[in-house]
């Protein structure tokens, strides 16, 4: 069954007052919106890495969840705030129906970020792609560093989940500045 294509709208960022590390994906999938939840799919790798890499239950609450996120420093946001797609596939956003988040105030507010964290290629192009000069200007500037990492989704299969995992390690990097 085709889902109909329709605008659909992200969620705010979860963020520390004082976050180290962003990691932004595109747009949340169909399984994320109708739970109302960051990587609801469940297939979806991102809280089983997480929970590798901080040490926590990948079950437990997802308002623990984040609030593990938050207590080491992680924000966690999207590049696209509103989007008309049919389905959960990145491939199937339409270009001109794109509105991107609101990342100047996120980056005048988030003074102590040290890096941004792509969830896969998609989350990389559309920052690069959309959002203003400024801002990137301004990360740049503030020594932020951009790192593209594989997709946690289930539709980027090329890798497993451990080799997935082994290159998110990386987030400890910034966490331990």
């Amino acid at each position: 069954m085709k889902t109909s294509t329709i605008t659909q709208q992200g969620f705010p960022a979860v963020a520390p007052e004082s976050a180290a590390v962003l990691i932004l994906g595109s747009f949340p999938g169909v399984a994320s919106l109708e739970k109302k939840r960051y990587y609801a799919h469940p297939r979806n790798g991102f809280w089983a890495i997480m929970a590798q890499l901080l040490d926590f239950d990948p079950d437990s609450p997802y308002r623990e969840r984040l609030e593990i996120l938050k207590e080491n420093r992680i924000a966690l946001w999207d590049v696209l705030y509103r989007c008309r797609r049919s389905g959960s596939l990145d491939s199937s956003i339409e270009p001109d129906s794109v509105a991107v988040n609101d990342f100047a105030s996120f980056f005048r507010e988030q003074r102590k970020l040290k890096a941004i964290l792509f969830n896969g290629a998609r989350a990389e192009t559309e920052f690069k792609k959309r959002v203003v000069l400024p801002e990137r200007l301004a990360a740049a500037q503030n020594g932020i560093c951009c790192i593209r990492l594989p997709s946690t989704s289930p539709a980027m299969a090329s890798l497993s989940m451990k080799q997935k995992a082994e290159r998110w390690r990386i987030l400890q990097d910034y966490l331990d500045l």
